[in-house]
């Protein structure tokens, strides 16, 4: 069986687990591109591609896909300099940007007659980031959304679904606009709130600093978000500025009518507010990944008593269970204190609830 080449450029967190997916078929070879030598060294080292350069011409070359798993910014530059280079007849190239109906007109204007683009979009993500974070489960019972333009042979379509399987991601296809309205409502849209309320609070501190102190624990778990890379969500927002614009806008009216209940004390209108939202968030699946990275959480109570921490992660490390942070919510002399331990998985999460419950801890997931 002739072997397909699949490059990736681009080898962090979202490209390394694409090309760890790749690599469950043996007759796939993955290449990878990154402009840092020992980002390539770390993903050959872990096993992550089975060959690296920091030459784009030597990278694609001999490719039948083409990832491009660059920031939002620099993929349509990537398609305008790759429509110049030497590629192989058929050659598919697909991004993984979180918005897509720019990149894929401006990428449909570039493309010859023997390249095929698609626009992708696999909503899993990671609070990690780099290569060492990649995962050949990131994108797991995850969607994968293909943006085809109109026009796109079928073939093609199909010939990168079927690629797609080997990330074990459901792939769905919808049109660039529609995505990028969708995900600019449950995702690029919620990052700005986060962030708002952020700054809002931090001017408030700035004239009572129990707004810090208070802010913590339940507040850093509904603005988490606003934790993310500045300049990544910078250049999103101006990629998806349309949609982005008609969402504010339509948040501000809906604000405004919050606004107007309480200012008309109208507690009728009030509480159909708040229960018109819970059973909306109540009937969202649980254990799907959407747009937004889940958060793995587990709480403990715990006593406050010396080693109880260290025999827990005992507990999990001797069962191979992966966490990737740990915090201590609430430490109060001789009473029960609140561990956070943040799984790398939903996976790793259900196994580690499993053990922990049978050692008789009380453990719960915010909801």
């Amino acid at each position: 069986m002739k072997r397909t080449t699949i490059t990736v450029i681009g080898v962090g967190l979202i490209g390394g687990s694409i090309a760890l997916s790749m690599r469950r078929d043996p007759n796939i070879r993955v290449v990878g591109y990154d402009l840092r030598q020992d980002c390539l060294d770390k993903a050959l080292t872990l096993g992550v591609i089975h060959a690296g350069t920091t030459d784009l011409q030597t990278a694609v070359r001999e490719a039948n896909v083409i990832f491009l798993a660059s920031p939002v910014e620099q993929i349509v530059a990537t398609i305008r300099s790759l429509v110049e280079m030497d590629l192989q007849p058929g050659v598919i190239i697909t991004d993984v940007g979180s918005t897509k109906a720019g990149i894929v007109r401006q990428a449909v204007d570039v493309i010859p007659d023997h390249v095929t683009f698609i626009g992708g979009h696999p909503m899993a993500g990671s609070h990690k980031s780099g290569v060492e974070a990649a995962s050949d489960r990131l994108m797991e019972n995850a969607y994968y959304v293909l943006t085809p333009a109109p026009g796109t042979p079928e073939e093609k379509i199909k010939q990168l679904s079927e690629l797609l399987t080997l990330t074990r991601a459901k792939v769905v296809q919808m049109d660039a606009d529609s995505h990028d309205q969708v995900v600019g409502a449950v995702s690029h849209f919620p990052h700005i709130l986060a962030s708002a309320l952020v700054n809002l609070v931090a001017g408030y501190d700035e004239e009572n600093a129990w707004h810090a102190t208070l802010a913590a624990g339940g507040f850093r778990d509904i603005t988490r978000i606003a934790s993310s890379n500045p300049q990544m969500w910078r250049d999103i927002l101006l990629q998806n500025r349309d949609p982005i614009l008609k969402i504010a806008k339509d948040w501000a009216n809906a604000l405004e009518d919050v606004v107007h209940l309480v200012e008309q004390g109208d507690p009728e209108g009030i509480e159909h507010f708040f229960k018109t939202a819970r059973e909306f968030r109540d009937s969202l699946p649980e254990r799907k990944t959407g747009a937004l990275p889940p958060l793995n959480d587990l709480y403990i109570d715990i006593p406050d008593n010396p080693g109880e921490i260290g025999r827990i992660t005992t507990l999990l490390g001797a069962r191979e269970i992966n966490i990737t942070n740990l915090q201590i919510r609430e430490t109060r002399e001789d009473i029960y204190g609140v561990l956070r331990i943040t799984f790398h998985s939903q996976q790793e999460l259900e196994k580690g609830e499993e053990v922990l419950r049978f050692f008789d801890y009380n453990v719960y997931k915010r909801t």
